[in-house]
């Protein structure tokens, strides 16, 4: 093999220098913490005993059994949404695509108290029905239930599905199906023997993707099904932070990150066998407006379902967080109605008088500084990593697989790795935008990575042989090009930031709570007014995520799939 170049040599050194702090950040708050928890794991006696293997069985086959069930319903809803956003052109497309863009990046408080607010023992639905039936009691239980949990993965992770999948069928060739029509093929046969087999790379990315993040879930888990239902995630944090029983959280963990990193590397081994190519053909070919009765009753049925499912869970949020709703005390169990902003008042004030209470505006600026320092952190690290990936090469590719490593890991597993570790730092505040920062990075890496790789180099070699400092340069060549993707990567680590809530919760001092854990506590309170409280801390913890997304939305390139 011939040896590279001293071209070649000298860009892979300079890349190296580019990417070393962020590869020394993942050292110390990634690998280090990792490291410490496989040691707890291999603990001799916890291996031995067989109450440890039955609570791993028990904890592993529930998150296999959840994960599998939520993503068949998922494909079940998305499958179809992703027919009707690829062939059909209709009014308001463009924001129904956005609106179901939003839940991905939701935090899982929001969702949480969303679904609380519409199907809750104290939502929308159960004191119109106490109301109109009587009753004295919620009818629907929805809470702390299996159902609950599948509703919000669906809900979570729908728009994976209507992505990766309506992006292949807006490009296939209609030839094709058209063809198999001719030669006397139905509907039916033409979906089963011409498409779906056209589309099953996508399908099977979808189905690896939204299993994964099944799989990986905490804070639907804990919020919505409670205690009875103990996914892995769920299992680390009761034995690590209620149980103190370390070694044990550690060796669930480890568990959980084999599984994540069998099924990884399970998936990128068979994608590339099953691969099917056809030929492309631009978006526009495969759009009509929906003709025949059956299709417009698809597309209404469809839309129904994104407003049922995506839209009413959130909108309850806002409307909860100023409505007064008292079952009042007759015999019948009515339920008087009104508007207040009481709730929102409440956020300034500390009314028990306790030193050991942080009013909810304090947990708004604890998180908007945590977002602040993660922003700065990420984007520090990040974009130098970046720039060092845009030059390619062997280095640059294994460089782009060392710094997507935290995408493999849980936030709950991250969290707990930091405790084992930073100990005597326990206390700090800092840990918490660390935390931060290492979810965030992947992602900012992704966004600034394709731009930086589509600047020709020649353009900053025209700008210097006219003249210009390297300076000028990079401020009037590169960053007209940049600008875009370092503002969607910025937000993206504020918002990831914002509302992150596994690895926070482990973390967060009490007297340090971000918004995402002080809905947590006041949702798990009961009375009416720490409800409302929790519903106006999610209205505005909603608002900037959403604002975040949708800007992330109007920046990312049209034709990108990535998230």
């Amino acid at each position: 093999m011939a040896n590279p170049s001293p071209k070649r040599r000298a860009r892979e050194r300079a890349a190296s220098l580019l990417a070393l702090p962020a590869t020394l950040f993942l050292a110390v708050f990634f690998v280090l913490p990792l490291a410490r928890i496989l040691l707890y794991a291999l603990d001799g006696r916890l291996l031995l005993q067989a109450d440890t293997w039955e609570r791993v069985g028990r904890a592993l086959g529930f998150t296999v059994y959840q994960a599998a069930l939520s993503t068949l319903l998922t494909l079940v809803v998305g499958v179809p949404l992703a027919f009707l956003f690829a062939r059909y052109e209709f009014p308001g497309k463009r924001l129904w695509r956005a609106l179901l863009a939003v839940p991905f990046m939701l935090p899982t408080v929001v969702v949480a108290a969303g679904f609380n607010a519409f199907l809750g023992d104290r939502g929308w639905l159960n004191l119109t029905l106490m109301r109109l039936l009587g009753l004295g009691a919620p009818p629907v239980r929805f809470t702390g239930t299996l159902t609950a949990i599948l509703v919000a993965h669906v809900f979570y992770n729908t728009t994976l599905v209507v992505r990766l999948l309506a992006h292949a069928l807006e490009h296939l060739d209609p030839h094709l199906e058209q063809a198999a029509r001719m030669l006397g093929a139905d509907g039916g046969k033409v979906l089963r023997h011409v498409t779906l087999p056209l589309l099953r790379p996508s399908l099977l990315a979808a189905t690896a993707l939204v299993f994964l993040f099944d799989f990986t879930s905490f804070g639907v888990i804990l919020l919505l099904g409670g205690p009875t239902f103990a996914t892995l995630e769920v299992e680390i944090y009761v034995q690590g932070m209620h149980l103190l029983n370390l070694p044990l959280a550690a060796l669930l963990s480890v568990v959980q990150l084999l599984c994540t990193a069998a099924l990884s590397s399970l998936y990128s081994h068979l994608l590339p066998r099953i691969v099917t190519p056809f030929s492309l053909r631009p978006a526009e070919a495969n759009l009509r407006a929906p003709r025949r009765w059956g299709e417009k009753l698809f597309l209404l049925s469809s839309l129904a379902l994104l407003v049922a499912l995506f839209l009413v869970p959130m909108t309850s949020v806002p409307f909860r967080s100023v409505a007064r709703l008292e079952a009042a005390r007759g015999e019948r169990g009515e339920v008087r109605y009104g508007l207040t902003a009481d709730y929102y008042r409440e956020l300034f004030l500390n009314r028990r008088s306790s030193l050991f209470y942080v009013p909810p505006l304090a947990a708004a600026r604890n998180s908007l500084a945590y977002a602040l320092a993660t922003v700065l952190l990420s984007m520090a690290l990040g974009t130098p990593a970046a720039i060092a990936l845009a030059r390619r090469g062997q280095v640059a590719r294994t460089l782009d697989a060392l710094f997507m490593l935290p995408l493999g890991a849980s936030a709950v597993t991250l969290g707990l790795g930091f405790l084992m570790v930073f100990r005597r730092a326990v206390t700090s505040p800092w840990l918490v935008p660390l935390a931060h920062t290492l979810i965030a990075l992947p992602l900012v890496i992704r966004t600034l990575q394709p731009a930086l790789a589509s600047i020709p180099p020649r353009l900053q070699e025209a700008a210097r042989v006219l003249g210009a400092s390297p300076w000028r340069a990079w401020w009037t060549v590169e960053w007209p090009i940049l600008w875009r993707a370092s503002l969607a990567a910025a937000t993206f680590a504020f918002t990831v930031s914002l509302g992150e809530f596994g690895a926070t919760l482990l973390l967060a001092r009490p007297e340090y709570p971000t918004l995402p854990v002080a809905i947590y506590r006041f949702l798990s309170q009961p009375g009416g007014l720490n409800y409302g409280q929790a519903m106006a801390m999610t209205t505005i913890l909603m608002a900037f995520t959403t604002g975040g997304i949708l800007l992330i939305e109007r920046l990312r390139p049209p034709a990108s799939t990535e998230f």
